[in-house]
């Protein structure tokens, strides 16, 4: 499939590629302690890290295998940067793929995160045809935990202090999906 740009869309959000000007939204976003404290970056995020990641996710192929590839998530109108959405194909079997979202405090609780992660998941199944998708999850981060169950993924493994992060060892929850079983919730949808 070819894919140019990576452009999707839902009642209130538009989800695509990184641009330049997102930067001055996206470096509140990342600096804000409650939104990294289950994330992988350090704080504070500075402004040079900020451009070199959103150049580097501009010039990223969305369906390259192997590496993370993140886009933004704006409100429809697009005047307001709310968080970011990202995937990875696994390099050895592409049709399998690890999923992750992210959405700013004061965006919480309002349904962006199940409204995005499920478009992601339709352009993942439905136009992509991947056959798995897989999300990782800090075992405390009750607003990750209930948006992909609230989706229809299922618990797979309970990963006990496996991560190192942010001066502690922490634990996962692994959850997935497969095709199969995404035809069957939107068919009862």
């Amino acid at each position: 499939m070819e894919i140019k740009h990576f452009f999707l869309e839902t009642e209130r959000l538009i989800l695509r590629a990184f641009r330049p000007s997102d930067l001055e939204s996206f470096l509140p976003f990342r600096n804000d302690p409650a939104v990294a404290e289950y994330k992988g970056w350090e704080l504070p995020y500075s402004h040079e890290r900020g451009a070199e990641f959103l150049e580097m996710m501009r010039t990223r192929h969305p369906l390259e295998s192997g590496q993370w590839y993140q886009a933004a998530i704006v409100t429809k109108d697009e005047k307001e940067f709310i968080g970011d959405i990202a995937h990875m194909f696994k390099k050895d079997d592409p049709r399998q793929v690890y999923i992750g979202c992210t959405v700013a405090k004061k965006h919480w609780q309002k349904g962006f995160g199940v409204e995005a992660v499920r478009r992601h998941l339709e352009w993942l199944f439905d136009e992509i045809n991947v056959h798995r998708v897989i999300a990782r999850t800090d075992v405390e981060n009750d607003a990750s935990i209930n948006t992909l169950e609230r989706l229809g993924l299922r618990r797979e493994a309970h990963f006990v202090q496996n991560i190192w992060l942010h001066g502690r060892w922490t634990s996962e929850y692994h959850y997935a999906m497969l095709d199969r079983e995404w035809e069957k919730i939107k068919s009862t949808a």
